[in-house]
């Protein structure tokens, strides 16, 4: 089984996340109120990687920030606290999977961010 997982994230004062699963249709989405943009990425990325741990798949993740991905792909260095910590949590979720993989796609592709009107 594969499965196509988009995510999105956006802070500011009207800030949430939430993913969109291509094979199904489902979406998933939360707001949560006084986060940074890239703290949502990272918040849209853990909430599927939650919802999906215990799934035997091929799992794909996509994402539109350029920089949560080369971070959690251990390309980027993460300068920021608050989005080390969110990494650590989300690497300790990726352990759980044994065919993970995260892309970076440009926004325009990202499907998330049209069902989810960000």
């Amino acid at each position: 089984m594969k499965i196509s997982v988009y995510v999105d994230g956006s802070g500011g004062p009207d800030s949430g996340y939430g993913f969109f699963v291509k094979e199904t249709g489902e979406s998933f989405y939360e707001k949560k109120s006084g986060i940074t943009n890239n703290q949502a990425e990272y918040l849209a990325i853990i909430s599927t990687l939650k919802k999906f741990e215990n799934l035997d798949a091929e799992i794909k993740i996509f994402s539109d920030s350029k920089n949560t991905v080369s971070q959690l792909n251990h390309e980027f260095a993460i300068n920021n606290e608050k989005l080390r910590e969110l990494a650590r949590e989300a690497w300790k979720l990726m352990g759980n999977f044994s065919n993970l993989s995260i892309y970076w796609i440009p926004r325009k592709e990202n499907l998330a961010g049209k069902m989810l009107g960000s």
